[in-house]
């Protein structure tokens, strides 16, 4: 490696796989050193998207105009507040760049443009061209990657990323190095002397160079008192620490493969980082990436909602199914039609009397997911008045009593169906017709405009 790079990575001959925790036949062994890493939230946080880039290599090509569309979704949902932040685009092919180009003549300040190439100067000359300000340059960290797929050893891959990275300082550009695979990589014998490599050749530059830190197959952990390579903890704090890179220019990027997706995007705030890179609706591949919906959602229970939209989140859910023809798990949280859904009497009843008691937050207000009833053998009397009075949106005063007799009507024609052998839920349809046979004609003929959506 050249005397300019003081930091030099640990040489080692043959691959360092980590086998005692990633032992292939088996499932991935968790070490405990009991090392708890103080917390460490950042002032200011923030999120980053990449649905044009990691999120669309799972999915379908986007057309530009689908591109554009969800571009503008992104900037709505923000508000000009800067929490969504950037969005990084491929710029391969000529679709690529006329979609940038198109969301680059909307103007917008947030979400900022940014891109995402290879550690390959050829790569390279493309950001260039596009007069893009800061891009993403993929750096494999881990000896499964280094050995196995790019068969170089440490010295020679770190002298191939710092020189794209000085390509990019050179040229006034931000080199974000995405730091892939780093949850099975030597943290010390490799991470830490590439970054600190980067950061001071930014510095000479004056320019703070960024660093992602990837979790390309999931396997971090977010909990204290992890052994590194899987510490979420110990890689953000190292990071910070070690390396002396500031929360702004650190970053999380992770994978849904065993759960952890969320908590360990959340553990990266908590221990540093001022960025998490997400998805719409958590696309991505294999088991996706860190769905943005839910970490605007993390970002308000840590830092408020301020003038965040999440309202539009149930557009960009239609959109999705509507142009992709993208399946949302109706249980999924926050964005299934099903997340706020009840069944059980027991708790239909509860919504009757204080709908907090089971709804966290006013999701009809902040999501416009009003609560759902769904009706069926279990519902009883409290289910029944708890679906007409949410159906109708009645009120005060208006609210129907589960007492009334006439819900005890609706309730034997459900009784009967199910004893004479039904086994699926009642549908709104038979509601609304069994109101209208039961009820006033006045209740009967109120607003049904939500009908086809609630079935």
């Amino acid at each position: 490696m050249s005397k300019e790079y003081k930091y030099k990575p640990i040489d080692v001959t043959e691959a360092n796989l980590y086998n005692e925790y990633f032992p292939y036949e088996e499932i991935p062994k968790v070490a405990i050193n009991n090392k708890i890493v103080p917390l460490n939230l950042p002032e200011e946080i923030w999120i980053t998207d990449t649905t044009f880039r990691d999120g669309q290599q799972s999915m379908s090509s986007f057309t530009v105009r689908q591109i554009l569309k969800l571009y503008d979704y992104l900037h709505e949902i923000d508000n000009n507040m800067g929490v969504i932040r950037q969005s990084e685009f491929f710029l391969y092919s000529s679709r690529d760049r006329e979609a940038v180009r198109k969301c680059q003549e909307r103007g917008y300040e947030f979400p900022q443009i940014t891109s995402w190439i290879r550690a390959d100067e050829k790569d390279f000359e493309l950001v260039k061209k596009m007069e893009i300000k800061e891009t993403g340059m993929l750096m494999s960290c881990s000896d499964y990657h280094i050995f196995k797929k790019l068969g170089l050893n440490r010295r020679e891959a770190m002298e191939k990323y710092i020189t794209v990275a000085n390509k990019a300082l050179d040229a006034g550009i931000t080199p974000r190095c995405h730091l892939e695979d780093i949850t099975r990589a030597d943290f010390y014998g490799f991470v830490v002397p590439l970054v600190k490599n980067i950061n001071e050749l930014g510095k000479k530059a004056n320019i703070q160079a960024k660093f992602r830190a990837c979790d390309t197959l999931g396997l971090g952990l977010p909990y204290g008192g992890v052994e590194l390579p899987r510490s979420v903890p110990a890689i953000i704090s190292g990071l910070r620490e070690e390396c002396g890179i500031p929360s702004k220019a650190l970053e999380w990027h992770g994978h849904n493969d065993y759960h952890n997706v969320v908590t360990n995007s959340t553990s990266a705030w908590l221990y540093g980082a001022a960025s998490v890179n997400t998805t719409l609706l958590g696309v991505g591949e294999r088991t996706g990436n860190s769905p943005l919906e839910a970490m605007l959602v993390e970002y308000a229970q840590l830092k408020g909602q301020k003038g965040i939209r999440l309202e539009l989140i149930r557009e960009v859910c239609e959109y999705f199914s509507r142009e992709f023809d993208y399946t949302i798990d109706a249980k999924r949280p926050f964005v299934g039609s099903e997340f706020n859904m009840t069944k059980a009497g027991v708790h239909a009843d509860g919504i009757l009397k204080y709908e907090p008691i089971y709804n966290s937050f006013d999701t009809k207000k902040i999501l416009n997911s009003p609560v759902v009833i769904k009706v069926n053998q279990s519902s009883g009397l409290a289910g029944i008045t708890a679906w007409i009075n949410s159906y109708y949106n009645l009120k005060g005063h208006n609210k129907i009593n589960k007492r009334d007799l006439r819900v005890q009507s609706i309730k034997n024609w459900i009784d009967n169906e199910y004893e004479s052998g039904r086994n699926t839920d009642i549908t709104s349809n038979e509601l609304v017709n069994l109101t209208n046979r039961y009820f006033s004609v006045e209740l009967a003929n109120l607003e049904m405009d939500q009908l086809d959506e609630v079935n």
